[in-house]
């Protein structure tokens, strides 16, 4: 088991334990359940998708990393599929403060990643705040998002979004999750670029058009790719190179031990990602970052 979790899983109820012990064990667990592993947890434990969901809780927080301010977010995010996805915030020493990640974007962004097509609900151990709050609104789920809180009862997003502003006011019809594919090509074969573009091609910009995607090659030689997440209030939107490190992050990987980077983005695009990209990658110590435009 990987060490992260070790204090995490002590806490929980001992059937849990056993449950989940053979899971967490792999050496490539993705800090993720697929729909068969939570109904086996679940008849195991007698728990339902909320109480199970509250219980997995200890062990998305332990996977986030906060050395700037040691205050530990965890997210379970249930995809329609039945498959459930942890989510943990992110900070970077070194870094600008706008570079970090909500541990309910790292949980959605996750899914997104995993191939997820849309939300049934969110549980996070602290209260959302406004800019997740946003960042959800771009979701094909909407504002129907269940978002579930310890000691409280159940809400949507729109309960805790009144008089929201979002793509639907812009006239915007391709959400978050929405199956896309921007259909551009590279010259470019060897396999980081080809991940880079893929991420490109699925990326949600539908304010800018400013497409881009990231891949990111660890010491060991595994690669991550993360998509740009395009918010309608522009400012919650997440970065492609945060997409990549969330996954890279989740699944055990340390975000201090990447080789090299490529990011694909279009030329001269409204919403450039490659400077903040080339900083924030220099604060984690990887100064090798190919650029390749459209």
């Amino acid at each position: 088991m990987h060490s992260r979790f070790l204090d995490a899983f002590a806490t929980l109820p001992a059937t849990l334990q056993t449950a989940l012990e053979p899971l967490l064990s792999r050496d490539d667990f993705p800090a993720m359940l697929t729909a068969e592993q939570v109904a086996d947890v679940k008849a195991q434990t007698g728990l339902d998708d909320d109480a199970l969901a509250f219980s997995l809780l200890p062990l998305a927080a332990a996977c986030s990393l906060t050395p700037i301010s040691h205050f530990h977010v965890g997210a379970v995010a249930r995809g329609i599929s039945g498959n459930v996805y942890f989510g943990a915030n992110m900070e970077f020493s070194g870094a600008s403060m706008q570079q970090t990640v909500h541990a309910e974007q790292s949980a959605v962004t996750h899914a997104w990643l995993r191939g997820e097509a849309k939300l049934a609900s969110i549980t996070v151990n602290y209260t959302p705040c406004g800019h997740c709050r946003q960042f959800m609104n771009e979701l094909n789920s909407g504002t129907e998002l269940n978002i579930h809180l310890p000691n409280r009862d159940v809400a949507t997003l729109g309960d805790y979004l009144p008089y929201s502003f979002g793509p639907k006011d812009l006239d915007i019809s391709t959400l978050l999750m929405d199956k896309v594919n921007h259909g551009y090509q590279i010259a470019e074969q060897d396999a980081l670029s080809q991940q880079a573009l893929d991420a490109c091609n699925q990326s949600h910009a539908p304010y800018s058009q400013s497409h881009s995607g990231v891949a990111l090659e660890t010491e060991n030689g595994k690669i991550f790719a993360g998509r740009y997440a395009e918010n309608a209030a522009f400012n919650p939107s997440l970065p492609p190179l945060q997409g990549a490190l969330i996954l890279l992050n989740l699944s055990g990987e340390d975000c201090l031990k990447i080789r090299r980077a490529v990011i694909v983005e279009r030329h001269q695009p409204l919403v450039s990602q490659h400077d903040a990209t080339r900083a924030t990658l220099a604060a984690l110590g990887c100064q090798q970052l190919s650029a390749i435009t459209l």
